[in-house]
């Protein structure tokens, strides 16, 4: 520890293909004097650490990666934090060259990259290897392969002894470099040239792969539009969108794209929103109506104010949350990195032991069985293995987000396709949240205006759905809500005001009865009004009744349908509601659902801890009121139209205010699980094949490392699925 500030830095870095890559960035890294906190992320190709530059300074960071075989670009951003350390090292690790990126970047052919430029240049030279041998003899033949695979292996070798010095002796460089060399001592050139030249080839094949699933990431990015007509003074100008400021105005024309979050100012129009939350259908929308950035205009001009910067729209969040999501790693993910670090140092053993043994013990000849201990030790590298969790993660945060369904990592993922039961708030998830009053029912000496003037008082200035459900109905008979002070919601039960002179309530029948707030007579009319389905509730001063409002919400319309599809998953559904019993029932038993009613939030943390004894609890609330709920359950979900507190209060969020986006969710995560799953049998499964037929001498070198390449290849590809998958269709 130091006594100066430590700053954060972040870096681009290029040329990662797969989770080792990260790995073995991180681990020559965090040897430096004063760096902690290292952290990359593999599909955002990003960088970040603490770094105090009195011990180490920012470019002998970047030269330490670039030695490695990664292009890297500082991406600004210095903050003061306070110093913490932090661990990890492995495999892996694939060409670069000082000056170039590795991996193709948009509009970047895979030749323009230096994998490819090596897969050019060992191509090039293996097939003047054979131009010579056919046009010479055998023996100059063998020399132009041998001077072939050197100058091949070369950078290969070059930055095995980088990562070597680093502290990471067992990298697929390493491995190559020692089976290359291996093969020309005992006499294997032309094998060894074409290891070198497919091991090229794999390379390139894995990075374009793994570019393929960010490009995932990017089209989120590019939803926003690069442009906006700003208006200032009447006259309008075109800039750069990502200059926005809060409180601007701008102009936005019929088929356009919104560049930034904000509230319509003029016009109404439809707006289709399914670059953001995969809302098919356009909604009308108009003054007083707020907007996402990246949705389009669809019918006429719209006047809008920017309500928020372009780093902290909708789009860049959910960007955010995708990217960071990479770092809650799911237990499979965590098992697998554990694995594979003693995994390699085995392979290296067995090769060791496959060289040795059969020669001095079994009278085997040498030269055999060095030339299968070399075919063995290129099966080395776990890179398809370890690629095989966070590709498939990728691509399903990835597919999820174009469809309003955000998980934060694949921890989020794994324990949500083991899901159980799922618990349910009423107001706002199964029903609109939008109820209205249906009855006003004064008792005897109070006047219809009294009632709600003093019901309207003491809600005011509340965000509760019941509430305002009050002032609206105040609003539309023309009453004036009463002056009211040190106003205080009582959760679970209602709130209180100091209404005139005198505390007013507005509260349920069951509580307001325990405070005489309700007539014997009232509390006949509430159980009627209840077993309509309404939510009733008593308006009342200290001892003195004044009446009763009766709010329905009614259930949205795909409620019904997802709970039918989430039964038929096998998921028990319960609905967990601070409403009174008999409105809970009407609206559960529409559903086929279970219900707890008149729960305080203190009851729903206790239901909830109960359903995790017998399985895996998810909770489904509005973000805000059900927060301790949404902790206390093992993923909590947020429904919210894209709200700051949607996407960051829980582990996970339905953009679209649709309850099918719930069953859509599961068969997601459940479909996630089953790509890793196939990934992770087909890249033990070639590993296993090759290790036998390797020993036995079936296999040679250039099968070994096909067998290697391939399987990342196919793994990766076979993630690449997960991007077209549409959770959002049944079955």
């Amino acid at each position: 520890m130091t006594d100066q500030a430590t700053a954060q830095r972040e870096w681009k870095v290029t040329g990662m293909d797969c989770a080792a890559c990260t790995r073995k960035v991180v681990g020559a890294v965090e040897r430096m004097p004063g760096v902690s906190q290292v952290k990359v992320a593999l599909m955002a190709e990003r960088l970040t650490l603490h770094l105090d530059t009195g011990q180490t300074s920012a470019e002998a960071v970047e030269e330490a990666v670039r030695k490695l075989g990664y292009g890297i670009s500082a991406q600004g951003g210095v903050s003061a934090v306070p110093d913490i350390g932090h661990k990890d090292a492995c495999c892996g690790g694939h060409q670069h060259d000082h000056d170039h990126q590795d991996t193709p970047t948009p509009g970047q052919r895979w030749f323009q990259t230096a994998k490819g430029r090596l897969v050019i240049l060992t191509g090039a030279l293996l097939a003047l290897a054979w131009a010579f041998e056919l046009l010479t003899s055998a023996s100059v033949g063998y020399w132009a392969f041998f001077a072939a695979c050197l100058i091949g292996v070369a950078p290969v070798a070059r930055r095995a002894y980088e990562a070597a010095r680093r502290g990471q002796p067992f990298t697929i460089e390493s491995l190559m470099t020692i089976a290359a060399i291996g093969a020309l001592f005992i006499g294997a050139a032309e094998e060894a040239a074409l290891v070198v030249f497919l091991f090229a080839v794999g390379e390139v094949l894995e990075g374009v792969a793994t570019n393929k699933a960010r490009d995932g990431i990017r089209g989120l990015a590019n939803l926003v539009p690069k442009t906006a007509l700003l208006e200032t003074g009447g006259t309008l100008t075109e800039i750069d969108a990502a200059r926005l400021q809060v409180g601007q105005i701008v102009l936005v024309r019929p088929g356009d794209r919104i560049p930034a979050d904000g509230e319509i100012v003029e016009g109404i129009s439809g707006i289709d929103e399914s670059p953001v939350t995969g809302e098919s259908v356009p909604r009308s929308k108009g003054p007083g109506e707020s907007v996402f950035a990246g949705s389009i205009n669809t019918e006429a001009a719209l006047r809008i104010t920017v309500q928020k910067e372009a780093a902290d729209n909708t789009i860049a969040r959910i960007i955010r949350l995708v990217e960071e999501a990479e770092e809650a790693r799911a237990p499979t993910e965590r098992f697998i990195d554990r694995f594979s670090r003693w995994y390699m140092p085995v392979i290296v053993l067995m090769s060791a032991l496959v060289v040795v043994v059969p020669p001095l013990f079994f009278g085997g000849e040498w030269n055999t069985w060095i030339y299968r201990g070399l075919a063995l030790l290129l099966i080395g590298c776990p890179c398809a293995l370890v690629i095989s969790v966070p590709a498939a993660i990728a691509s399903a945060l990835s597919a999820g987000a174009r469809r309003g369904l955000l998980m934060k990592g694949g921890a989020v993922i794994e324990a949500a396709a083991g899901v159980t039961h799922i618990a349910f708030d009423k107001t706002g998830t199964l029903t609109h949240g939008k109820p209205r009053v249906t009855d006003v029912v004064p008792v005897a000496g109070v006047i219809e205006q009294e009632l709600l003037a003093v019901a309207a008082g003491v809600e005011t200035g509340s965000s509760h759905p019941l509430a305002q459900a009050i002032l609206q109905i105040a609003e539309e008979k023309g009453v004036t809500p009463l002056p009211a002070r040190d106003a205080r919601a009582l959760p679970g039960k209602g709130a209180q005001a100091l209404v005139g002179d005198a505390l007013a309530w507005v509260q349920s029948p069951r509580h307001a009865e325990a405070q005489q707030g309700i007539s014997a007579e009232a509390i006949a009319t509430a159980t009627a009004l209840e077993r309509e389905g309404k939510t009733v509730v008593a308006v009342f001063r200290q001892g003195q009744p004044l009446g009763l409002l009766a709010m329905r919400d009614q259930p949205r319309p795909d409620a019904a349908e997802a709970m039918q599809q989430l039964a038929d998953m096998g998921i028990r559904r319960v609905m967990l509601t601070g409403d009174n019993a008999r409105t809970a029932e009407a609206v559960a038993t529409g559903l086929g659902m279970e219900f707890r009613a008149e729960m305080l939030p203190e009851d729903k943390l206790l239901a909830i801890r109960d359903m995790a004894g017998t399985g895996q609890v998810m909770m489904i609330g509005d973000g805000i009121n059900d927060a301790p709920a949404l902790k206390q359950a093992g993923i909590g979900v947020a429904m919210g139209s894209g709200t700051d507190v949607a996407l960051e209060t829980a582990d996970a969020a339905i953009l679209r205010d649709r309850v099918t986006d719930v069953p859509a969710l599961i068969r997601l995560s459940r479909a996630t699980m089953a790509n890793i799953r196939q990934n992770v049998t087909l890249a033990l499964g070639l590993k296993g094949v090759f290790l036998v037929t390797s020993v036995l001498g079936i296999t040679g070198l250039w099968i070994a490392i096909l067998a290697d390449t391939g399987a990342t290849v196919l793994v990766t590809l076979n993630a690449l699925r997960l991007l077209a998958h549409d959770p959002t269709a049944k079955g």
